[in-house]
């Protein structure tokens, strides 16, 4: 029988704050480079479209810094994994 939640946190939400900071992470690198490959081959729209998703990828990651300081000084101390 497998669990889906460990027993520890049964009533507890989880946030998936870890895996949003590396998937931000990803949009920003990718989409800083398709933009500047985009221009360099004078594609300006394009780059413009990526240079606005990395910008908002750039937001997505103040966002969650932001909430990720806030559950460390609610939980001191307490490690969470890259799920949760």
């Amino acid at each position: 029988m497998t669990r889906s939640q460990p027993r520890r946190r049964v009533n507890a939400a989880y946030s998936a704050l870890n895996l949003r900071l590396v998937l931000a992470t990803f949009g920003l690198v990718t989409m800083t480079l398709f933009a500047v490959v985009a221009f360099w081959v004078h594609l300006v729209w394009l780059g413009v479209v990526c240079a606005v998703l990395a910008l908002v990828a750039v937001v997505d990651l103040v966002v969650i810094q932001r909430r990720r300081a806030a559950r460390r000084r609610e939980e001191p101390g307490v490690r969470h994994s890259l799920f949760e």
